[in-house]
């Protein structure tokens, strides 16, 4: 059973978005069936997201939120130090831990971690959670498009960073985040199901992402959106 969730997020030159992000997660974190803890990682930020995270902690988010600093300049490396940092003094069997991560662009709902917490005392040891881009940052044609991909109760396996979770235990057999600058979620679920974990998909819990299509890596879910939606493709 599951005893603790530790929540990591990456955030890099995030300001507009974090502040939304971290409340959503409080919101979330009050709906836990289990303690939780929190790690907000700062990646080689150059605007003003350390000021929003400090005015967020201090308004509504709470003063438990560990924030951590680096320059590593690649996400990969930025959710592998936060997951390092969430386990530092837990002291639980890594079976009874869950990793759940989301991005700083990124809006959870309450019951988040409530539904990945039953997915995984059910048997899962990995849950691959589904998103859907803000309605702001599209228009009602690519919105009609995206949403004709999707079919209620049957979610598609895409692996995304902004909605997984992950049994510690199995986290650590499959060698954690590697250290890439994208697809590091997508490398860290096959190496999970290389080790035998239970993945389980699951739209219980959608997350609202980011429409935009210029994200802070080439490809992600920005690079997915201007694909198949692309930007003037109608003008």
């Amino acid at each position: 059973m599951i005893r603790h969730v530790a929540v990591v997020v990456p955030a890099r030159d995030e300001e507009a978005l974090v502040g939304r992000c971290l409340r959503s997660i409080a919101a979330a974190r009050r709906g836990s069936p289990v303690p939780t803890s929190l790690v907000l990682v700062l990646d080689a930020c150059t605007d003003g997201t350390a000021a929003a995270v400090a005015d967020a902690i201090g308004d509504e988010v709470g003063a438990d939120v560990q924030v951590v600093v680096t320059d590593a300049a690649n996400v990969g490396a930025a959710r592998a130090l936060g997951v390092s940092h969430a386990l530092v003094g837990l002291d639980l069997d890594p079976s009874e831990v869950l990793l759940a991560c989301t991005d700083a662009d990124s809006q959870v709902p309450p019951w988040w971690l409530l539904e990945h917490v039953r997915l995984a005392d059910a048997g899962a040891d990995v849950v691959v959670g589904t998103v859907r881009p803000d309605p702001d940052d599209l228009d009602a044609d690519d919105l009609d498009a995206w949403s004709a991909t999707r079919v209620p109760g049957r979610p598609n396996g895409h692996v995304h960073g902004a909605n997984l979770a992950v049994r510690v235990s199995s986290y650590l057999r499959a060698g954690g985040f590697p250290r890439r600058s994208e697809h590091e979620d997508v490398t860290l679920v096959a190496s999970l199901r290389a080790t035998g974990a239970r993945v389980v998909p699951s739209d219980a819990v959608d997350v609202l992402t980011s429409g935009r299509r210029v994200g802070r890596t080439p490809g992600g879910y920005a690079g997915y959106l201007q694909e198949r939606f692309p930007v003037g493709a109608r003008a």
